[in-house]
């Protein structure tokens, strides 16, 4: 439980420095630390809850949050990480999942990193319907695994050229704040031992710290560009190891 809580600090901090929750990493590091299965998503949501709410306060009192460009993503994925959420799966299905979703996750990140700082990008309209539907994709394989969907959606939107990197940023942040939220509701409606999960209080109070560390180092000594690459190799090193277990 020491080694877990250590680890899960220091994701808090990378994803948190980035604007994301970390709720990928924090499933494949339960799976390794044979955490029960059935507790899994409720826990790595409510982490990404606590991380990204200090993140998305900033931005929305910084005014950075380019609602515009977050509402129709929104609209898709609300209702379908509701849906998956509420859908129980198989063990071994899962493992596979979150194996291909924290490596391509991992590989989007590596993208994303060269379009950090570039705020003369070149913005492009995006369809309302197109921002919809990517947002329902998102929304049901966050929902279904536990994940609040801005390690997709921010690169998503940067290879679109949707935004400038810093409304992109705030507006993965809230995706995952208010997926997370709408994610939780959606396990509720599964049988979850209650008192089984709330065992592991101290992963909440390890990721609180981890998280406002990371908006400390992001605001005061490394660039956002840094510490993307940072996340991916993270994201692809816990895929790696994933994948040894599965297929190995």
């Amino acid at each position: 439980m020491i080694i877990l809580t250590i680890f899960f600090f220091i994701t808090a901090i990378l994803y948190s420095s980035i604007g994301f929750g970390g709720g990928s990493t924090y499933l494949a590091l339960m799976l390794i630390w044979d955490v029960p299965f059935y507790i899994f998503p409720i826990i790595a949501l409510i982490c990404n809850i606590i991380v990204v709410t200090g993140n998305s306060i900033n931005f929305l009192r910084t005014k950075n949050i380019n609602i515009n460009l977050l509402t129709p993503y929104l609209i898709g994925s609300v209702p379908f990480a509701f849906l998956g959420a509420s859908i129980s799966i198989d063990k071994d299905l899962f493992e596979i999942l979150l194996f291909f979703i924290l490596l391509i996750a991992g590989i989007f990140l590596l993208l994303e990193s060269k379009f950090f700082n570039e705020d003369q990008i070149g913005i492009k309209q995006v369809s309302k319907l197109v921002s919809i539907f990517i947002g329902s994709i998102i929304g049901f394989i966050s929902g279904l695994v536990g994940i609040g969907g801005g390690i997709f959606l921010s690169p998503i939107l940067f290879l679109l050229k949707a935004g400038y990197p810093k409304h992109i940023t705030s507006t993965a942040s809230l995706f995952i704040l208010i997926n997370s939220i709408f994610g939780v509701a959606g396990q509720l409606t599964k049988d979850i031992v209650l008192y089984e999960f709330l065992k592991y209080w101290p992963l909440f109070i390890t990721v609180l710290i981890g998280g406002q560390i990371g908006s400390f180092l992001n605001i005061k000594f490394l660039s956002n560009k840094t510490l993307a690459l940072l996340t991916s190799l993270l994201v692809i090193f816990v895929a790696m190891r994933m994948g040894i277990r599965i297929f190995i």
